[in-house]
């Protein structure tokens, strides 16, 4: 890896009226990530006869100026975070010649082994992903790096912080990008009603002041770490994965896969499993996860954890316009044991717990119980973290990733880089509009080849 240029991109406007100040409060799903890790995502595409020439007068000048004027519609994401010290609450803060800022970057590393399928070791991504700039008083909102593999193509990695966007408003932010750059970075074209972000916070309903008190869990927790000797402070948490010790893949689930997965659980359950919740995101996780516990083994009393976040643009009443910028979400799980998953049936008792945990939270809504979600997660101890086996979903295929084209072509590969410090697993749609799923997965080599060796054997 040779970095080439570290910059600072600003939103560009020949309009006198260009904007001065624009801010942002938190709301209380914003708070809920706000000491979180950042998630990392990379875009490659492929351009096989992608010179350095090439690339540096006609790819990299389109990139950064359609980012330029993508960044008009998105001023948060050119702002910081903010703690103001007459404000209660941090602030997303935009201020003139502020900026987002871009490492641009060259690889010799093998372009098609880290954009294929195959089983490589997961540090082999991170020189390929920005690092987020925090610190005590400010936060970067994202940051971005472009990485040219000569002869081969680009890739582009994105680093988001989680209080200020979720995934979906990270997916739209990249989309608005490449339909600027593909328009021809022409500033008169406007962005088209579903790419057009909606900043109005008071869509969001807090009349219980979830807001302060979220802000006042994490700084409870913060306060109790002896290292903290800032409990304001705006830095984000480290990482504390195990990456160095795993390997990544990315396997896919066709439609036909889905299709014998669901008849395997209806021929189960007979009549009752017309109670079930059997859609593609509840069986994809059920195999998952039954696959990655009987792939680890070992002791069969160990507390296996298995969660997810839920959009709740659609599921509030009234519900929040699809384009509304920031987090808009929660999250739920479920435990069992080990063991439970082991026998033949796991995958179906696996069904069972997840269809239960999206049709609970449908039934009683998805801010049921919210005021307690985020005193449970901080209440566990790292001791109590390493003993459970928890597994997680990053992204979504709902989010329709592949559809990012910058005007050469849609991505050959989109991977969440950060899935292998948290024992998450990534989902998104098919590349080839199947309706499949596919899944990225970083797990310890071992693991990984026992995975290889169960999945869809049975399917």
């Amino acid at each position: 890896m040779k970095i080439l240029e570290v910059t600072r991109v600003t939103p560009f406007s020949d309009s006198p009226n260009s904007p001065s100040k624009f801010s942002l409060p938190l709301t209380f799903y914003d708070i809920f990530w706000f000491k979180l890790p950042p998630v990392e995502r990379l875009f490659f595409y492929q351009l096989d006869d992608l010179t350095p020439a090439h690339f540096n007068s006609e790819i990299l000048p389109k990139l950064k100026q359609s980012l330029s004027l993508t960044l008009l519609h998105y001023l948060p994401l050119a702002g910081n975070l903010k703690w103001p010290s007459e404000s209660p609450k941090p602030i997303i803060l935009y201020t003139p010649n502020d900026g987002v800022s871009l490492t641009v970057a060259e690889s010799n590393a093998d372009f098609n082994r880290l954009s294929g399928n195959g089983i490589f070791e997961a540090v082999e991504l991170h020189p390929l992903t920005p690092e987020l700039i925090s610190c005590d008083d400010s936060a970067s909102t994202i940051a971005l790096q472009i990485t040219l593999f000569p002869n081969k193509g680009f890739c582009i990695g994105i680093t988001a912080h989680h209080a200020v966007l979720d995934g979906k408003t990270t997916t739209l932010f990249f989309k608005s990008w490449a339909y600027i750059c593909k328009q021809g970075n022409t500033e008169s074209i406007p962005l088209p009603p579903e790419l057009t972000p909606f900043f109005d916070r008071s869509v969001i309903k807090d009349p219980n002041g979830l807001d302060i008190l979220y802000l006042n869990q994490w700084l409870a927790k913060l306060g109790s770490d002896s290292n903290s000797n800032n409990r304001k402070s705006l830095k984000v948490l480290q990482n504390k994965g195990e990456a160095p010790n795993l390997v990544r893949a990315t396997v896919e689930i066709s439609r036909e896969d889905l299709k014998r997965l669901r008849e395997r659980v209806l021929s189960h359950f007979s009549d009752s499993a017309k109670e079930l919740h059997l859609s593609t995101f509840v069986l994809t996780l059920a195999y998952l996860t039954t696959c990655i516990i009987k792939a680890r083994g070992g002791d069969g009393d160990r507390v296996v954890g298995a969660g997810f976040t839920i959009d709740c643009r659609p599921r509030v009443n009234p519900p929040v316009p699809e384009n509304y910028f920031g987090n808009c979400n929660t999250v739920t799980g479920q435990v069992m044991k080990a063991r439970d998953l082991f026998d033949e049936n796991g995958f179906v008792l696996a069904v069972e717990k997840v269809s239960d945990m999206v049709k609970e939270t449908l039934a009683k809504g998805v801010l049921e119980g919210v005021e307690n979600k985020l005193a449970f997660i901080l209440g566990f101890s790292d001791e109590m973290m390493k003993s459970i086996q928890a597994i997680s979903v990053a992204g979504s295929p709902r989010f329709e990733v592949y559809g990012c084209d910058f005007g050469w072509g849609k991505p050959l590969k989109v991977a969440i880089v950060s899935i292998d410090k948290n024992e998450a697993i990534s989902m998104a749609e098919s590349r080839d509009g199947s309706r499949g799923v596919e899944v990225g997965l970083a797990l310890k080599k071992h693991d990984m080849y026992n995975f290889s060796s169960l999945f869809l054997r049975e399917v």
